[in-house]
C-alpha cells in the first residue's frame, strides 16, 4: 500500500499518526454553515489584507526571545513568552461587531486536543501559561497583538492563519509560508520544563555555538574546539527533520524528556537510519574519518539533503551533533567527558579483567571494556515522571553501545539519581551508573577452570568527569555530581542502593580478596611524541624484610580509545630481584618503529604490566595508556576583523614525520565567520610545509573562533584553532 493511499484506522485512533512537521494540510479559506442568502456579499465583512510579524533579527520579537542569532528569515519565538504581530484589515476594526482570532497549525490532521491546532482567542488580558492574544495598539486599519503561547506547546514549525467570523461561517486567510512561525523550548520561562535560572548558564548552554570537547587520557587531558553551529542557515530545519525521520508524534514534541530520548536514538544510525554511522575499525574509505570533522553543520546539512546517514562518527562526534540538536531546539545542553568509562556488558557493576596464570590478559574471557574516555551529553529539564529532586541535568548518550527498549539510545537518566544509586528510575540509569562507578576486578583464570580474584581497583572507573567551564574554554570538574568521594559512607550507601535495585555482583568475587602484597608495583610512561622513541619506567617496592624474586611481563598495544586492543607491538618478559626493604627501577625503551606503522585513529598506546612474586604467588597488575603528542595546524588571519569586511585566513602545516603523508584533507570552520570549507593535498613530503588561504567575510560580531582539522592515510587527529574578536560594523 502506498503512503498516499487512504489510511487504515486501527484500534481507537480516530486519525492517522501526525508524525511529520513537514507534512501539511491547508485549512479551508471558507467554512460556511449552510447556504449564504442571496444578496449577501461576504466581501463586506472584515478582511485581512496583510500580516506583519516583526521577524527581522533586530526586531523586538527575536531580541526578546533570544532568537536573533538564527540565520533564518522566519519568525522564531520561545514558548510561554509573548510576542507581537500586526494585522492589517480592509477597513477599521470595530471590536463591538468584528470577531477574529489567530490560528496556529502543525503537521497534518490538526486536532485541538493534541495541540496540533491552536485557536488563539482575542482576550482583554493575557494569562500566564495560556494561549491568548491581546490588542495592544489600534491603527486606522490595523491592530497590533501581543500573543502569549503556552509553555507546554509543541516545539516545531507552525503555519499561521487569521480567521474572521461572519453570521454565515468563517473566512480564513489562505496559506502563506511567509507567516510560518517556529516555536522553541524556553529556558527563560519559569513554567517551561527546561527553565534554567542562571543567565550565564543560559548564555553558555543554549546560546553558545562554539564548544570545547575534552578527550585524551586522564593523565594527559587534551581538548579540541567544536562548532555546534545551531544558528547556521538550515540547521533548525535539519533538527526538525531528524524528529520527522524518527516518525515522532507531533504531540510528543512538547516534552523535552521525549525529544531528548528520540534524539539520542536518531543521532546514531544503528537501527533507524539516523544521522551518523559509527565506526571504530580505522577504515573510513566510504566517508570522512571521525577526527576530521570540525563541527556539526556539515553533518546535519548533509543528512537532511541526502536523507541518508553520514559516515563516520565516534563518541565525541555523536556528542557534538547531539549538543547542536538540543541547543538548537532550546534545551540547555553540554558535552561531558568521563575518563576511564566502563562498558559493562553484563550489568554486574564490575569490569572483569581475566588473566592467564602467567599474568597475560585472557581476551576470550574478558568481555567488559574500559574506554580511555567517553563523551556523552547532559540536558537540563524537570522530571515530573520521577520523585522530587531528580530534575536538573540528565544524561543522554547517542553513541550506540547498548540496546534500550529495542533501540540504540540512552537516557535521559537523572544525574542526581545516579549519584545516590537510585537506578530503578528510567531511563537507562543502571548502564550510566556502571560507566562511572564500576569496580575493576582482576581475576586469574586457572588451568583447572577455577577463577581467583587477585585484586580489586575501586577507584579506576569514572576517575574524572569534566565539561567546559561556563564563559571560558577551561575545564570544569563535575565528578562530584555523579558520585561521592571514594571511601565515604555515602559512596558505599549509593553502591548498596544500586545493588538493591537489581544490579547484582556475582558471588564468587566477594570475600575472595587476598591480603595486600608486601611488594608494590607502579610504572610511568615518558611524554611520548609521535614518531620518536620514549621510555617506560617500572618501579618495584619491597616493604618486607624478606628477599623476593619476581617474574614480570610487559605488553604494549595499539588500542582504540574504547579500550579495544588492535595490535600488540611490544612484548617483554624479565626477572627482578628485590632486596629486603628496597626498591628497584626497570627501564624499557619503546622505539618509534615499533608502533608507527600500526597507529589508529587517536594514537593510543596502552601498556599492561603484570608481575608474579615467586615466593608468595601474589600477582601484581597495572595498566596505563598514553596519548601521543601530535603536531598542530597553525591558523593566521590578516585584514580587518570586522563584520562585513574581507579577511584572509591561512592554514599551515609542517609534516614532522619521516614518511610522506598522502591523501591529506584539511577542513576549516568558524561559526559566524565562514561556512565550513575543505581542501585536499595529494601528498606532503617529510619536513615540508603546506599553506592554504581562504577569504571570508564575518557576519557575527563578538568572540569567535576558527577551527581546523587535518586527516591523511597515516596521520589523523591533527587540529588547530584561533580565537578572534570580530568588531561590529560602525553605523553608517
Amino acid at each position: 500500500m502506498s503512503e498516499t493511499s487512504e489510511p487504515a484506522f486501527g484500534g481507537r485512533r480516530a486519525l492517522p499518526r501526525n508524525a511529520s512537521n513537514a507534512a501539511e494540510d491547508d485549512l479551508p479559506t471558507m467554512e460556511l454553515q449552510g447556504l449564504v442568502p442571496r444578496g449577501v456579499n461576504l466581501q463586506d465583512y472584515l478582511q485581512v489584507t496583510d500580516i506583519h510579524l516583526f521577524k527581522e533579527r533586530w526586531d523586538t520579537n527575536k531580541m526578546d526571545h533570544h532568537t536573533d542569532k538564527y540565520e533564518n528569515n522566519k519568525l522564531i519565538v520561545r514558548r510561554g513568552q509573548s510576542f507581537f504581530i500586526q494585522i492589517n484589515f480592509n477597513r477599521p476594526y470595530d471590536p463591538r461587531r468584528d470577531l477574529f482570532r489567530v490560528e496556529y497549525v502543525i503537521g497534518r490532521y490538526p486536532q485541538e486536543n493534541k495541540g496540533t491546532y491552536i485557536p488563539v482567542p482575542v482576550v482583554p488580558e493575557l494569562q500566564r501559561g495560556k494561549w491568548g492574544a491581546k490588542v495592544v495598539m489600534r491603527g486606522d486599519r490595523s491592530v497590533r497583538l501581543s500573543i502569549q503561547s503556552s509553555p507546554e506547546c509543541i516545539v516545531g514549525k507552525f503555519r499561521m492563519y487569521v480567521a474572521v467570523w461572519t453570521p454565515y461561517g468563517i473566512l480564513r486567510t489562505s496559506r502563506n509560508p511567509e507567516t510560518d512561525t517556529y516555536i522553541l523550548f524556553n529556558p527563560w520561562c519559569e513554567e517551561d520544563a527546561v527553565y534554567l535560572d542562571d543567565d550565564k548558564e543560559r548564555e553558555e548552554y543554549v546560546l553558545n555555538d562554539i564548544g570545547v570537547i575534552f578527550y585524551g587520557d586522564f593523565n594527559d587531558i587534551k581538548s579540541r574546539s567544536w562548532s555546534y553551529g545551531q544558528f547556521e542557515d538550515g540547521i533548525l530545519d535539519a533538527c526538525l527533520y531528524v524528529m520527522d525521520k524518527a516518525q515522532m508524534d507531533l504531540s510528543g514534541r512538547a516534552n523535552p524528556i521525549k525529544v531528548s530520548r528520540v534524539g539520542s536514538a536518531m543521532v546514531n544510525a544503528k537501527d533507524d537510519e539516523g544521522v551518523l554511522v559509527g565506526s571504530w575499525d580505522n577504515i573510513y574509505a566510504y566517508g570522512v574519518p571521525p577526527s576530521a570533522w570540525t563541527g556539526s553543520v556539515d553533518i546535519l546539512l548533509e543528512y537532511q539533503s541526502t536523507k541518508n546517514p553520514v559516515q563516520y562518527g565516534q563518541c565525541w562526534v555523536f556528542a557534538g551533533v547531539f549538543n547542536t540538536f538540543l541547543r538548537c531546539l532550546g534545551i540547555p545542553a553540554r558535552v561531558v567527558t568521563n575518563y576511564f568509562s566502563a562498558h559493562d556488558n553484563n550489568a554486574n557493576l564490575q569490569m572483569d579483567i581475566f588473566l592467564e596464570e602467567d599474568g597475560n590478559v585472557n581476551s576470550k574471557l574478558t568481555k567488559d571494556s574500559v574506554w580511555n574516555y567517553h563523551c556523552w551529553n547532559e540536558a537540563w529539564m524537570t522530571r515530573p515522571d520521577l520523585p522530587v529532586g531528580f530534575g536538573g541535568w540528565q544524561v543522554v548518550d547517542s553513541t550506540p553501545q547498548e540496546n534500550s527498549d529495542g533501540m540504540y539510545r540512552c537516557g535521559p537518566a537523572s544525574v542526581q539519581a545516579i549519584k545516590h544509586g537510585h537506578i530503578c528510575f528510567q531511563f537507562d540509569a543502571p548502564f550510566v551508573f556502571a560507566e562511572v562507578n564500576s569496580d575493576l576486578v582482576y581475576i586469574t583464570a586457572k588451568k583447572d577452570g577455577t577463577h581467583v580474584v587477585e585484586t580489586v581497583d575501586t577507584s579506576h572507573i569514572g576517575k574524572l568527569i569534566v565539561t567546559k567551564e561556563v564563559g571560558g574554554d577551561g575545564i570544569k570538574d563535575i565528578t562530584d555530581t555523579y558520585k561521592f568521594q571514594e571511601g565515604q559512607e555515602e559512596e558505599r550507601l549509593a553502591l548498596e542502593t544500586a545493588l538493591m535495585y537489581g544490579a547484582k555482583k556475582p558471588l564468587n568475587t566477594d570475600g575472595l580478596l587476598k591480603t595486600r602484597s608486601d611488594v608494590v608495583m607502579n610504572f610511568e610512561v615518558e611524554n611520548a611524541v609521535l614518531g620518536r622513541d620514549f621510555k617506560l619506567t617500572i618501579t618495584f617496592q619491597n616493604n618486607n624484610p624478606n628477599r623476593y624474586t619476581l617474574s614480570a611481563y610487559l605488553s604494549g598495544n595499539i588500542v582504540f580509545y574504547t579500550g579495544v586492543s588492535k595490535t600488540e607491538f611490544k612484548k617483554e618478559t624479565f626477572e627482578v630481584m628485590l632486596e629486603p626493604m628496597s626498591f628497584k627501577k626497570e627501564e624499557v625503551l619503546i622505539r618509534a618503529g615499533e608502533y608507527m606503522g600500526q597507529l589508529l585513529e587517536q594514537g593510543y598506546l596502552h601498556f599492561f604490566v603484570t608481575a608474579r612474586v615467586n615466593e608468595t604467588k601474589d600477582v601484581l597488575a597495572k595498566q596505563k595508556s598514553t596519548v601521543l603528542t601530535i603536531p598542530q595546524l597553525i591558523i593566521k588571519v590578516r585584514g580587518t576583523r570586522m563584520v562585513g569586511s574581507d579577511m584572509v585566513v591561512t592554514v599551515e602545516f609542517t609534516n614532522p614525520l619521516k614518511e610522506t603523508l598522502r591523501n591529506v584533507w584539511i577542513r576549516l570552520d568558524g561559526p559566524g565567520v565562514m561556512k565550513p570549507r575543505r581542501k585536499m593535498f595529494r601528498e606532503i613530503q617529510p619536513n615540508s610545509t603546506v599553506q592554504w588561504e581562504e577569504v571570508c567575510r564575518p557576519w557575527v560580531s563578538g568572540r569567535r573562533k576558527l577551527i581546523a582539522s587535518m586527516t591523511s592515510d597515516s596521520l589523523r587527529h591533527v587540529y588547530g584553532e584561533l580565537d578572534l574578536q570580530i568588531q561590529k560594523r560602525p553605523s553608517e
